[in-house]
């Protein structure tokens, strides 16, 4: 197989003071610095480049990203790079400004229309320089080959996966992420439980992906109620750190499923937030899901604490689901759409849209319209 990670990974509290020491020896001269208003408004981004200003390196900052960035996000983006002269990118925050990121890269080095690149591997070189510097412990964006760009002319996600996009560098300090706010906080770690058990159960999976994505699973269900509860407590961030990391170097590898396939259309029509999306269907689609990959249910439950040893398979399989909703419930995701604003969506359009997904394939069944449609239903 083909394993995909940015060559170097700084991780750790504190790691952001080697940003620096890594940009001179790479010889970098000016950045674009690609991020959002939150995070330029309470000081992260000034921060992060505090660390160019120690070696002289200048930089523009492009901070309209917003989340599910759009096409016009990123063609604005590349043009702010090229009339800069540019010659890296360097991208702060979560999945949002990542993605966005990712998408110039390919942009600025292939040229056309970022639609042009949605799904699997469709550039030709490898995209601009860029360094990715994470500020949310769910998305694993800063370290995969996926990125997510909304297609504001169909209303449609687009999943584009390419090799080409990897960062050259990624950086996950937990010190960047305290404090953040507690539905942000538990969005986003519920996004990486996702990303995480979507890997273990996918047909995609391997030995190496199920290790780290098993390990992803346990931490986040031993450390997202503590940072929910308390956004100071540095040693449930830095630990959240580490599982965001260790799923994103599973799904990168193995793939994702339906969850994700359902997921970005609510995205792409209602603009949910993703880690929100993910954590309501997560339940209802492994529940379907349990009746085709049984051992990997096994497994999880094993990993999450629970006497295999003479219990079913169904048995394994209920306890991982009652486990995952307690967590939900636990760390106030809401329970419909209804609570998000949605009171009647357009079923047969999400529907039709997830089947499309580029993520859908790694389920280990695929769905029907109807099936999908009844799944949508569960959390109306």
């Amino acid at each position: 197989m083909m394993y995909y990670l940015p060559s170097k990974n700084l991780l750790g509290r504190g790691c952001i003071n080697q940003l620096a020491g890594e940009i001179r020896d790479l010889g970098y001269k000016k950045a674009l610095v690609v991020s959002d208003k939150v995070l330029t408004g309470n000081g992260i981004v000034e921060k992060v480049t505090g660390q160019l200003d120690q070696i002289m390196v200048d930089y523009v900052i492009y901070d309209e990203v917003k989340p599910n960035p759009t096409c016009e996000q990123v063609h604005k983006g590349v043009e702010i790079l090229k009339g800069n002269g540019c010659d890296f990118i360097l991208s702060i925050g979560g999945g949002s400004p990542q993605d966005c990121a990712s998408g110039i890269s390919i942009l600025a080095t292939n040229g056309g229309d970022i639609r042009q690149y949605e799904g699997v591997h469709k550039s030709q070189r490898p995209g601009f320089p860029t360094i990715a510097v994470n500020t949310t412990a769910g998305t694993s964006a800063e370290l995969t080959i996926n990125y997510v760009i909304t297609d504001e002319d169909r209303g449609v996600k687009m999943v584009c996966v390419d090799k080409n996009s990897l960062a050259v560098l990624s950086v996950n300090d937990p010190e960047l992420m305290v404090e953040k706010p507690a539905g942000l906080t538990a969005a986003t770690g519920m996004d990486a439980l996702t990303h995480a058990i979507e890997t273990i159960v996918t047909p995609g999976a391997t030995t190496v992906t199920d290790a780290t994505a098993l390990e992803a699973v346990k931490i986040i269900f031993d450390y997202l109620p503590s940072a929910v509860k308390d956004g100071t407590d540095i040693e449930a961030r830095e630990q959240l750190s580490y599982a965001c990391f260790l799923a994103g170097m599973a799904f990168s590898n193995a793939g994702l499923g339906f969850v994700h396939a359902m997921a970005h259309q609510l995205g792409g029509v209602y603009d949910l937030p993703h880690g929100v999306c993910n954590a309501m269907l997560l339940p209802v689609v492994e529940k379907e899901n349990a009746k085709f990959a049984p051992k990997k249910f096994r497994l999880l439950a094993e990993r999450l604490g629970f006497e295999t040893e003479g219990r079913t398979d169904e048995e394994c399989s209920a306890f991982v689901l009652d486990e995952i909703v307690l967590l939900a419930e636990e760390v106030g995701i809401p329970k419909s759409l209804k609570e998000l604003g949605v009171a009647n969506p357009d079923l047969e359009l999400l529907a039709e849209n997830a089947l499309k997904d580029a993520c859908a394939p790694g389920n280990p069944f695929m769905p029907t319209k109807e099936q999908t449609i009844k799944m949508f239903e569960e959390i109306l």
